[in-house]
């Protein structure tokens, strides 16, 4: 019997990231009407929202984190707990197999981000590296996409494309389709491996939407989601 079609996203943030203010419940509500079957919440330096979203959703969802290290940006995926910020790139890594979690590669090569991986971090890490984001919306140059994949087909580690959304409108657009998978951090790799590429660019508007956001938790000084 053929297995089902899921429309996977794999690098979704929410307010409790700085730089979004999206709900958890709208964040929900958005992901079934454009169809997503899967995503990895990855807020910046925590698992808060990505523990309260699986805890609510009634698709799946992956405990994600986007984590600042002392040299750029990495993501763990299937966490149980939270990475510290500051760590070298070396020992984001370690932590994240040590809680036998996925290590992907976000926005590689992307000029514009501070937060993208420095060369020779990029360099240590690749052999212990799970997925690369070969397609990332908010990248605003083909030629840095073109040349993750490049990367990712070189070294024989599979790409995804995300949308990397931080506001509602993000989502759908931009996902990877796979087959139904186990649930498993090998079972994603396995079904990434065959999968393919649902590809749109964001508006350069989504950054300034992210700029807001910054700005709105920096006032509030609270955070609340």
């Amino acid at each position: 019997m053929p297995k089902s079609r899921l429309n996977i996203d794999l690098h979704v943030h929410t307010c409790y990231s700085p730089d979004s203010l999206t709900s958890l419940d709208k964040l929900i509500d958005r992901c079934q009407l454009v169809k997503l079957s899967c995503i990895a919440i990855t807020d910046h330096n925590t698992i808060t929202g990505a523990l309260a979203v699986k805890e609510k959703a009634p698709f799946q969802v992956i405990v994600g984190e986007e984590i600042r290290t002392t040299q750029g940006d990495i993501i763990g995926l299937f966490l149980s707990q939270v990475i510290p910020r500051g760590l070298s790139p070396e020992e984001a890594v370690k932590n994240i197999k040590e809680q036998r979690g996925l290590v992907v590669i976000p926005h590689p090569f992307d000029k514009i981000r501070s937060s993208v991986l420095q060369p020779g971090a990029l360099e240590n890490i690749l052999p212990h590296a799970d997925l690369i984001e070969t397609f990332n919306a908010r990248n605003r140059f083909s030629k840095t996409d073109d040349k993750a994949k490049e990367l990712a087909n070189t070294l024989g580690i599979s790409g995804c494309a995300v949308s990397d959304s931080h506001t509602l409108g993000e989502l759908g657009k931009t996902y990877t389709r796979i087959d139904e998978f186990d649930g498993t951090p090998a079972g994603l790799l396995n079904a990434v491996k065959h999968g393919s590429l649902v590809r749109k660019r964001s508006s350069v508007l989504v950054h300034m939407a992210s700029t807001y956001a910054k700005l709105y938790h920096r006032v509030r000084r609270v955070h609340q989601c």
